[in-house]
């Protein structure tokens, strides 16, 4: 009988099971979600020099706690094992509070964050607005001109932003043969088939718009607006993704590790989903956010963007659109979700659980990356945000 290694013990498989097929499937997950950059091209977000940091704390108290989820009293610590959780952190003020690390999950290390990846490419694009080189206001086919004819072509880079572009494409994570699974194809994510290899551009420009619809009339979360977003930015700014994230946000905001895009065959970011990053990096993000686009003194973003980012979403617009039963009362807005709740909170969301959720009332930035075996859960997406709440209020 051949003795377990120590990668079989401390995730339960052999490393030689994971593949294009299954990394995305519960158990692999556990270690592809650390570690998305072995089984896809992906392209580095540079640090100037990487800094080991201290341990953040522990937070033992804290998950003893019992919180009320959907009726019923629970500890913290068992939610978060219940919802798959890989790293919980808490900051609070500016300060981080302590972190909690799943027994498979290396301290401190990347974690693949899927959608939050879209909060941080509006990030760059409020960057390369500041900079007056991008206008949310033109049509896209100002930066992208062989946009014209598929369903980008008459949409607004804002239109881009909120998800508001009326395009014909179905979120189907879990189809083989949807236009889905293309996607993914085209972006590298899953095997390809036989025959020419499709990139990202070529597949978003080959969308069509959705029959009878008009732009800018109801939030539909497409995932494709997203990547296309990540093309404008470096269009507009004439610089690579990963090179204007690491100078004009990574660096501003002392990232201690470097952080990962997944690519397709010729180098175009996944800007929708392939970001990996450190729990503690991504805090960072959530923090400046907090505080209005500057960290410890430095301005990345202006103020007013910002502001309008966490305030300015069309309520009206959600309402008609596919999460409103998640948040009631929210609204989104440059690829930020608005709570609706009296203390302001907004958050970036990702499917398989991550989560960056801000609450400016109580100066928290809450980060919790998860390997959930299904994309998406609504019940659990719930009970996430009841129990953000109700950390909060307790830190």
């Amino acid at each position: 009988m051949t003795t377990p290694t120590a990668f079989e013990n401390k995730f339960g498989f052999p490393r030689s099971d994971v593949t294009l097929e299954n990394w995305r499937t519960e158990p692999y997950n556990r270690w592809s979600f650390q570690n998305a950059g072995e089984l896809v091209r992906s392209a580095e977000i540079e640090v100037a020099e990487a800094a080991p940091e201290a341990p953040a704390g522990d937070l033992e108290d804290l998950l003893a706690e019992k919180v009320t989820l959907e009726g019923k009293p629970e500890t913290i610590a068992a939610f978060l094992n219940r919802s798959h959780t890989d790293a919980f952190l808490v900051m609070k003020g500016g300060k981080f509070v302590g972190e909690y690390n799943a027994p498979h999950m290396k301290p401190a290390g990347r974690h693949i964050i899927f959608s939050i990846s879209k909060s941080l490419t509006a990030i760059l694009a409020g960057v390369v607005q500041a900079d007056g080189l991008l206008d949310p206001s033109a049509p896209v086919t100002t930066y992208i001109p062989e946009a014209k004819g598929s369903a980008f072509g008459d949409a607004t880079v804002q239109h881009v932003l909120d998800m508001t572009v009326a395009l014909d494409f179905e979120e189907l994570y879990l189809d083989p043969e949807s236009a889905f699974a293309r996607y993914r194809r085209a972006m590298l994510w899953n095997s390809a088939r036989p025959g020419a290899q499709e990139t990202l551009p070529a597949f978003l420009f080959s969308l069509p718009k959705l029959a009878g619809k008009e732009h800018g009339e109801i939030f539909r979360y497409r995932s494709p607006c997203s990547d296309f977003l990540g093309i404008i930015v470096e269009r507009a700014s004439g610089r690579r993704y990963t090179d204007l994230m690491s100078d004009r946000l990574w660096a501003p905001l002392g990232a201690k590790l470097s952080g990962q895009i997944t690519v397709d065959a010729v180098g175009t970011a996944r800007a929708a989903g392939g970001v990996s990053v450190s729990a503690r990096d991504l805090a960072r993000v959530g923090e400046m956010m907090r505080c209005g686009g500057t960290f410890e003194g430095r301005r990345i973003l202006p103020e007013s963007w910002v502001e309008d980012t966490t305030t300015g979403g069309d309520r009206e617009a959600w309402r008609k659109g596919d999460f409103s039963f998640l948040l009631p009362n929210g609204s989104y807005r440059n690829k930020w979700y608005q709570t609706g709740y009296a203390g302001g909170a907004f958050c970036g969301i990702g499917i398989h659980g991550q989560w960056l959720y801000v609450d400016p009332a109580t100066e928290t930035v809450l980060v919790k990356m998860s390997s959930q075996p299904f994309p998406v859960d609504d019940a659990l997406d719930k009970q996430a945000l009841a129990l953000f709440e109700a950390v909060s209020a307790l830190v």
